[in-house]
């Protein structure tokens, strides 16, 4: 290794030196990736010039999958193998995915732990998670294609009223791709980040987000660069896709067909749905033919098949001024996000419910992934010096069972977070020596109405009265919206913690299998991988000893040394791009050797400097005060 570049913890890298990042929008319909490039975010294009991945995922016999567009156009064709909307699957159990309708185009595995439902493939059973996963691998192998390298970094955006679950089955996935994951962002602060620097917004401003599975409502406050969460609230079974099912309900009748349809009828309906739902956005009427039915649907009829679900989220804009304390007078703007609010009837309501025109100045498809790459460009550490903080809330309440089945709140709903809180609790028996911890989640007062997270047992707690020992139990939430929990007996000393993964999530044994799976299949990926790291590596390193020799090198060599120097830094950038492992490898051992001395020489240097006008003793009593 080099030793030529040792930076200040959070020193800005050179231009050289900058680092790969990307925003991704992982959306229940589409999914898009961006990355600030010369200094302006954009979303980035596939070889066809098409920003917007349809979130869809075919499998075949063979345990292969294809993303997007193709396995699209095989919705209806072969439905059971074909998965779309898998988003709204994460990290549910059965019991909230039947809420999303009685019918699905899916056939479903049912977990004994009652865990995530695995959908039946040819491929075999196949978890949203790895699902998701997939659609990930595609926009990250986008992302450095264009961006030219291994990326260092993602943010990766989730709804707002994400619970813990689906939060840690989002996490989950982008484990399952290999790629860093910087933060976990809410998608209505992602929109804002993207609008707030792009209008250069400063007051109180909400953000309607309605996508293709869930819809959320944040009420945000722009100050001088600070993004403050002030409240959030909406309704994770709510989204484009329900538009559809209504729509395609109207259409099922009106062909007169029964109740029990096929999976690929279903789908048929469902996409001239949509269609039709898309078409309604610009005409006044479209002309359908499906299921052996030909008529028209005006926007007349259509907006009075989806006002009920748009007055669904109306009532959640109502509840969100509350928790924030706010009247529609206090909102300066309504920014618009998300496939669904591109509907005339949604622009209309919310123009009325504020008593102002919403903002569609930004693609509504493109927004949360704008904002979303703004904040990884920080987060990796390109733009040290820019001053914007974000601080975004918990969406549901976090606490723990105690006696009788109650639901204790450690933390509120709508809390700035990263945030630690801690509360004192007492044994109920004589001589009692162990405690249970039951983690949940929600806003009911009774365990049997909230998300049960976790449970773990606290033992060696000195066998006393009841009441008299003091056990503290302490919530830490991070910035990504996850949760660890301990718990410590005060006396004694003794303790106990887990990181919260929800039943709902991905254990650690079934992420090593999937991982050793998807490296067992795909031997010829990881060697392209190492190929390219290896490639990263030898650019960075002839970067850093070029710019090392400009700086440091006639000083510092003698001219031969100089020229045998920059020989080598010659012959590592033509292997840089070499599609050999092995000589790359090759190479860089040899300007590593080749640059010891050069690099050894700065480092006498920089002490030296760093010595100056310091006396031995001036040191020592430095030492001694350690």
């Amino acid at each position: 290794m080099v030793l030529l570049q040792i930076s200040e913890p959070g020193q800005s890298p050179g231009l050289h030196q900058r680092r790969r990042a990307a925003g991704i929008d992982l959306g229940t319909t589409n999914s898009l990736v961006a990355s600030v490039r010369s200094g302006t975010p954009e979303v980035l294009l596939d070889a066809d010039n098409q920003y917007l991945l349809p979130s869809v995922v075919r499998y075949n016999a063979l345990k292969e999958s294809t993303v997007g567009h193709a396995a699209y156009l095989q919705l209806s064709t072969d439905p059971l193998n074909t998965l779309s909307s898998v988003k709204r699957f994460m990290g549910r159990g059965i019991q909230d995915i039947k809420k999303l309708g009685s019918q699905m185009p899916y056939e479903l595995t049912i977990q004994v732990d009652g865990g995530m439902p695995n959908f039946k493939t040819v491929a075999g059973d196949i978890s949203p998670v790895e699902a998701s996963a997939e659609i990930l691998k595609v926009l990250v192998s986008r992302s450095e294609e264009a961006l030219g390298g291994i990326l260092d970094g993602v943010v990766l955006t989730v709804p707002a009223y994400f619970d813990e679950a689906q939060r840690q089955a989002t996490k989950d996935a982008a484990t399952l791709t290999g790629v860093k994951v910087l933060r976990l962002l809410n998608e209505p602060t992602a929109a804002a980040v993207a609008y707030g620097l792009d209008q250069g917004a400063e007051g109180i401003i909400a953000i309607y987000d309605f996508g293709g599975g869930t819809f959320d409502v944040s009420i945000l406050r722009l100050s001088s660069g600070v993004f403050q969460v002030l409240a959030t609230g909406g309704d994770s079974s709510l989204g484009g896709d329900d538009i559809d099912r209504v729509v395609a309900q109207w259409f099922s009748e009106k062909a007169g067909l029964s109740d029990d349809l096929s999976p690929s009828l279903q789908r048929e309906l469902l996409m001239a749905a949509r269609i039709a739902k898309e078409e309604l956005s610009e005409s006044i009427s479209t002309e359908i033919n499906v299921a052996g039915w030909a008529g028209v649907l005006s926007r007349e009829k259509f907006n009075l098949l989806i006002s009920p679900l748009v007055d669904k989220t109306l009532g959640c804009c109502k509840r969100v001024l509350c928790d924030a304390k706010l009247k529609t007078s206090d909102i300066t703007n309504v920014v618009m996000v998300g496939g669904s609010t591109r509907t005339h009837l949604v622009r209309q309501k919310v123009a009325d419910a504020f008593h102002r025109e919403p903002l569609v100045n930004i693609d509504p498809d493109k927004v949360v992934a704008l904002g979303a790459a703004i904040q990884a460009d920080l987060l990796v550490g390109n733009k040290p010096d820019e001053d914007m903080l974000l601080l975004d809330v918990i969406p549901l309440s976090l606490g723990l069972e105690t006696m009788g089945g109650l639901m204790e709140k450690i933390i509120h709903r709508n809390t700035t977070i990263p945030i630690i809180k801690s509360q004192e609790f007492t044994t109920f028996k004589d001589g009692q020596t162990a405690m249970s911890v039951h983690v949940l989640q929600g806003e009911r007062e009774l365990i049997s109405d909230c998300r049960s997270l976790a449970r773990f047992e606290l033992r060696g707690i000195p066998p006393l009265v009841a009441g008299a020992a003091k056990i503290q139990v302490s919530f830490q939430v991070d910035a990504d919206g996850l949760l660890n929990v301990s718990a410590k007996e005060l006396v004694s000393g003794v303790e106990s913690r887990i990181e919260v993964k929800p039943s709902y999530g991905l254990n650690d044994k079934d992420i090593a299998r999937m991982l050793q799976e998807s490296y067992g299949s795909a031997k010829e990926d990881m060697l392209a991988r190492a190929l390219r790291e290896q490639q990263v590596d030898a650019r960075r390193m002839h970067e850093d000893l070029l710019a090392a020799l400009k700086k440091d090198g006639r000083e510092l060599l003698s001219d031969t040394e100089y020229s045998c120097l920059e020989l080598t830094v010659r012959d590592l950038d033509k292997i840089c791009d070499s599609q050999s492992y092995r000589e790359i490898s090759h190479q860089i051992e040899a300007a590593s050797k080749a640059s010891e001395e050069f690099a050894a020489r700065r480092m006498d240097v920089s002490i030296k400097k760093a010595l100056a006008g310091h006396s031995l003793d001036d040191m020592e009593g430095g030492i001694g005060n350690a």
